[in-house]
């Protein structure tokens, strides 16, 4: 309880005073000081950015959930968005049934990792109906099958100064040495996401495999923020401290593009 009290003491007398009294730079101080600042903070809209995803944190509880449906809800038709990579490798891995894909799990891990897809499901297993949200319309509701996130990331022993869980598919193209020049459809997280007990890699959709136009044989599925943060295909997750030396430093390839690094609904 005080926890909560002091976060919205915070904001009272903090973050909202000085927004109210046109100080942004003194509340974007005071995002700075709690490790608030997404790596979106720099350009013309760098200080929205960094009051709206401080404001979030703040304002929410670290595991608040986001809701869940009943099945009955589930959409008759999930729309998707883009075809399955073309890359000669993912097309060998599905044709052999992803029987040899494996996720790497690489950074600030004490035990750097490779998971087959049959190891990932012989995880405790969860199942979730979850809404997927989309600005540019793309949005349905399924149920999810997959293992949580966290219970991974403890397999692999986070390192305590990791702030970044960074998620790579096999539509991004980049040099194993040298993230700079990175293009695709990558993206990032913070830890209160990545430990968050909604937050799945899932492998199973409606009760089937996860059907190929939707991410196979794994994606991301983060429910408290925008469809476009759920990773699909993917072949990689890197721990970090840092996003800036991947890409042009935003976080994601989206963000690139214009997007919002945090996409929090």
């Amino acid at each position: 309880m005080s926890d909560i009290l002091s976060r919205r003491k915070l904001i009272k007398t903090g973050i909202a005073a000085a927004a109210g009294a046109s100080s942004l730079g003194l509340a974007t101080l005071l995002a700075d000081r709690n490790g608030l600042i997404p790596p979106d903070h720099s350009g013309i809209y760098g200080v929205g950015e960094t009051l709206t995803y401080a404001a979030q944190r703040l304002l929410t509880a670290r595991h608040s959930l986001a809701r869940e449906y009943n099945r009955s809800d589930i959409s008759k038709i999930a729309p998707v968005k883009g075809e399955p990579p073309e890359n000669e490798t993912y097309q060998r891995l599905a044709a052999g049934g992803f029987a040899d894909w494996r996720l790497k799990i690489d950074g600030l891990v004490a035990r750097p990792s490779l998971f087959s897809l049959a190891e990932l499901q012989r995880c405790p297993s969860e199942n979730h109906v979850f809404h997927q949200a989309c600005e540019e319309g793309w949005s349905f509701i399924a149920e999810w099958t997959g293992v949580r996130l966290s219970y991974i990331l403890n397999l692999v022993g986070v390192l305590p100064r990791a702030r970044y869980v960074v998620f790579f598919g096999f539509d991004t193209n980049f040099d194993a040495v040298d993230k700079r020049s990175i293009r695709g459809k990558w993206n990032s997280i913070d830890m209160v996401d990545a430990w968050h007990p909604q937050t799945l890699l899932a492998y199973g959709m409606n009760g089937q495999e996860l059907p190929m136009p939707h991410g196979a044989p794994v994606r991301l599925r983060l429910p408290r923020q925008l469809g476009g943060k759920s990773t699909k295909y993917l072949s990689l997750i890197t721990v970090t401290d840092t996003v800036q030396d991947i890409g042009k430093g935003f976080g994601a390839g989206g963000t690139e593009r214009g997007f919002s690094w945090y996409a929090g609904i």
